[in-house]
């Protein structure tokens, strides 16, 4: 894939929402699962009107066992919900297959059982939906009308998404399920710009997140081949931004990754400087935070859905 192609799908990047509406996460409907005692259950919601955002859907995995046992469980939320668990319902017929990965981390013993909660994009919707407020606000020039090219939706929306999420969506998530409502057994996770609105969560929202996977994170922001001024514009916006509000770790875990083909072969200068501002706010690597780099990974679902095993063992293990 090109990157402009890998661009496109940056921004665009989403299948068409079903038809209907849901005034409440309550109201659910739920999939027929063709083994739901082995491989866990889906509850489809939405798409749902929400204050200040495009309507909403998501996708929630109960892990095996949930409907029979009494135990409250952490946690995992992750963006482009549509691309998690069926191939179906994905852009490319590819999917991150979360819910197998997460089984099989239960199943060795890596990591205790998750609820998933994958959230949908909203269409054309997605790019303003989750760069970072202050990213398309710090922009100026080149970089400015790059953003504002990819923003034929309206304005950009991600504080506003985020409040949701943490104000609104997951107090009702914790009301609807048995949870571990605490940061320590919340997790966020996403990939490209999801990777971007990931970072944004944990740094902006530490009393809610004290776990992010920042996976194939688009720290260019908008075109990843610009001119030397857009490229240390971007980075320079990361840099400051992690050193005013990343703060001492507090037990947060941060993972961070690129691969090296197609649109992730842009991404390295920019990860050398975010992972700088991580050693100089006094993390430490392989413990607080992990900046990984995977040689051949191209920007895409089936290598995040390789790798995720590895992501998720070492987020969400238990500390010692």
């Amino acid at each position: 894939m090109k990157w402009r192609q890998a661009l496109a799908a940056i921004a665009l990047a989403a299948s068409s929402l079903a038809a209907g509406a849901c005034s409440h996460y309550a109201q659910e409907s739920m999939t027929s699962d063709p083994e739901p005692a082995r491989d866990g259950r889906f509850v489809e919601i939405g798409p749902f009107a929400v204050r200040g955002l495009p309507d909403q859907r998501l996708t929630v995995w109960l892990p095996p066992g949930y409907d029979t046992a009494k135990r409250h469980y952490p946690v995992l939320y992750m963006h482009d919900g549509h691309n998690l668990f069926d191939p179906a319902k994905s852009n490319f017929n590819k999917v991150w297959a979360a819910d197998k990965a997460v089984t099989a981390l239960v199943r060795d013993g890596r990591i205790r059982p998750h609820i998933i909660v994958g959230i949908w994009p909203p269409g054309a919707n997605r790019y303003r939906q989750y760069l970072p407020q202050f990213a398309a606000e710090r922009a100026t020039g080149e970089l400015s009308a790059s953003i504002a090219a990819n923003l034929n939706s309206g304005p950009v929306v991600s504080a506003r998404y985020l409040e949701w999420i943490a104000d609104e969506l997951k107090p009702q998530i914790d009301r609807d399920y048995r949870t571990l409502p605490g940061a320590a057994d919340t997790a966020i996770a996403g990939s490209s710009m999801g990777g971007l609105m990931s970072c944004y969560a944990i740094v902006e929202r530490p009393d809610i997140f004290g776990r992010a996977a920042c996976i194939s994170s688009h720290w260019p922001i908008a075109l990843p081949d610009g001119v030397d001024e857009t490229r240390q514009q971007a980075q320079a916006i990361w840099r400051d931004w992690f050193t005013a509000r990343l703060g001492k770790p507090d037990g947060r875990r941060i993972w961070m990754d690129h691969g090296t083909a197609t649109l992730d072969a842009y991404y390295a200068p920019y990860q050398e400087s975010v992972d700088a501002a991580f050693r100089d706010a006094g993390w430490t690597e392989t413990s607080d935070w992990n900046s990984r780099v995977y040689e051949g990974a191209e920007h895409e679902e089936n290598a995040w859905a390789q790798r995720l095993p590895e992501v998720l063992a070492w987020l969400l293990a238990d500390r010692e």
